[in-house]
């Protein structure tokens, strides 16, 4: 078609549109549009919640909120939250009517130590009986808990921002930081040999600002102004709390079937907004290592980063590694590890409150920090979420790790890793026994030889009703149960003074082997063992558990009901 075609062919298009918009008004043809666009919007955004929710949540929420606007039915859900926010606080509602809300008329001095004590004696007994929790052995009043009081006092008074004037705990900082690199990857040629961080108030708060570097470093690399990340479903809930901080889209992939990140399922989310992707060593609620090299791989064929949550791991794998376990590469010796989370205060059995970002190089870390410039008090800079921070813990936490040095931590990893290994599978115990008791036990005279017998001590394998969750690669064993609800076994377990976590996604409790566990891992059996035969014996809530509370939260699908729920909860909380 030669250009006078085309052009008479236009001119006929015009003229013919032209016609049949002549019947119109002006300004039925000028409003017209309005209305379009309204339906486009509104699609657009039905569709962009869809992709972010999944159709079943959509329609689930669109349902309920239609539900809502029926007369009676908003009340009587808010009066049902209302049983389930005081059914959790039931244990601590009564003992809050006696709290202080007013300062005393006059100061009591060094007679508030002494009511201090007495209201330490009221908590409930923690030794031994917590999942996690307290990572340092012993008594607090002996040994590395004496090491870290008198550390800590002694430097209470200290604030690293005024690095003037603190400079023991700005050095203190500087070597936690160093040695904790070294221990992950960082004499490693591969890594560059750059690595840098610094210690925050946990491993929340590190992943926070490694969620915050690499959302402005990923912006001033690639111009990305509408920032994703991508984590399993196993990694941490402080992935979500930087997502709502940061505005940061999240997309939570499930794990694949041995509960590992899914590589392939990641892939599929990466876009031009991606910045980083997370996997876990191991991940909190099953600990299992994901496949850190595989993650690595594709962060570096996307240009993207890779997060490496060893907030858990950080002063255990190493060392297990180095015991001979076969601990896969999990550190800056994988090439796309562009920052990693470390908590000291776990397995470092550093003071609470101590934990350290780390990032490959300066490059990525200068996006930490925050300079001020045109405020009247002077020139700010802070390298953290927080200002002032307590010096107390840099030095608790440099104390902890010179204290127990390299031989200190392997002998703790030893220790804890066998803990672990017996609650998983248990061990084969070879024993001399009198005949007599022999046979009681019901052995048969030609399985007697010299009298030895062989004994296979209780672990979760070998209680029938549970089952493992995955193969666990450190100091975390969860199981579940197809035979009896594992949230009652759980809600009988506390009964009998212990403190481990509820999971989901299968349902199911974790416990996380600390020092503590120690001297009393046959305990913990013993009682694990009693409270499935009692549940499978008489199935029902106990009173007072909160079973019927994490039942009904996994089987509710309307998750922003949950999640109202937790809300709730919280704000009762004071």
């Amino acid at each position: 078609m030669d250009y006078s075609s085309m052009k008479s062919f236009l001119l006929g298009v015009r003229n013919s549109a032209n016609s049949r918009l002549s019947q119109y008004e002006p300004l039925v043809l000028v409003i017209s549009p309005l209305p379009a666009l309204a339906v486009a919007w509104i699609v657009q955004s039905a569709l962009r919640v869809v992709c972010e929710r999944g159709l079943k949540a959509s329609v689930l929420a669109l349902l309920m909120s239609f539900v809502k606007l029926i007369p009676g039915v908003q009340g009587y859900i808010d009066a049902e939250k209302q049983k389930v926010v005081d059914q959790l606080n039931s244990g601590g509602q009564s003992k809050r009517v006696a709290w202080r809300t007013e300062l005393p008329s006059v100061g009591l001095g060094a007679e508030v130590l002494e009511i201090m004590k007495i209201e330490k004696t009221k908590d409930p007994v923690w030794q031994g009986k917590c999942s996690g929790t307290v990572y340092v052995g012993g008594s607090e009043c002996e040994g590395h808990f004496s090491v870290l009081n008198e550390a800590c006092s002694m430097f209470a008074h200290t604030n690293p921002l005024h690095s003037d004037v603190f400079q023991s705990v700005v050095r203190f900082e500087a070597e936690v930081v160093a040695m904790t690199a070294a221990l992950l990857g960082g004499k490693d040629k591969s890594s560059g040999r750059q690595i840098c961080g610094n210690m925050t108030s946990g491993g929340t708060e590190s992943i926070l600002l490694a969620m915050k570097s690499s959302r402005d470093y990923m912006k001033s690399k690639k111009g990305i102004t509408r920032p994703e990340i991508i984590i399993p479903e196993s990694a941490h809930s402080a992935y979500d709390k930087a997502a709502q901080y940061f505005n940061i889209k999240l997309w939570r992939v499930p794990v694949n079937k041995e509960f590992q990140a899914d590589v392939k399922a990641i892939r599929r989310y990466v876009n031009r907004n991606t910045i980083l992707i997370v996997g876990s060593a191991p991940g909190y609620p099953h600990g299992i290592i994901d496949p850190i090299e595989e993650l690595g791989e594709l962060a570096s064929s996307y240009g993207i980063c890779l997060h490496v949550d060893l907030c858990l791991g950080g002063f255990v794998l190493p060392f297990a590694r180095k015991l001979g376990y076969p601990i896969p590469p999990f550190d800056f010796s994988v090439k796309g590890v562009t920052s990693i989370s470390a908590d000291v205060h776990k397995y470092g059995l550093a003071p609470k409150g101590s934990s350290v970002v780390l990032y490959r190089n300066h490059d990525i870390r200068k996006h930490q920090f925050v300079a001020v410039t045109e405020w009247s008090g002077g020139l700010y800079v802070s390298p953290s979420m927080a200002g002032s921070r307590p010096g107390s813990l840099v030095a608790g936490a440099w104390a902890a790790m010179m204290s127990l040095g390299e031989e200190g931590y392997l002998e703790n990893t030893k220790q804890i890793m066998d803990v672990s290994k017996r609650i998983q599978k248990g061990y084969t115990m070879f024993t001399f026994l009198p005949f007599k008791f022999f046979f009681l036990l019901g052995g048969e005279p030609e399985d007697a030889i010299f009298g030895f017998y062989c004994l296979l001590v209780c672990s979760v394998k070998e209680i029938p009703e549970l089952f493992i969750i995955g193969r666990p690669d450190m100091t975390i064993v969860a199981f579940g149960s197809e035979v009896v609800d594992i949230f009652e076994v759980n809600d009988i377990l506390t009964s009998k003074g212990w403190h481990l976590n509820a999971l989901q996604r299968p349902n199911s409790i974790h416990i996380c082997v600390t020092l503590q566990h120690v001297p009393v891992v046959e305990e913990f059996l013993r009682d694990l063992k009693e409270s499935v035969n009692t549940v499978k014996e008489n199935p029902g809530p106990i009173n007072g558990g909160l079973a019927p509370v994490y039942g009904a939260a996994g089987r509710m699908p309307d998750r922003g009901m949950v999640q109202e729920l937790l809300v709730n909860y919280m704000d009762s909380a004071c």
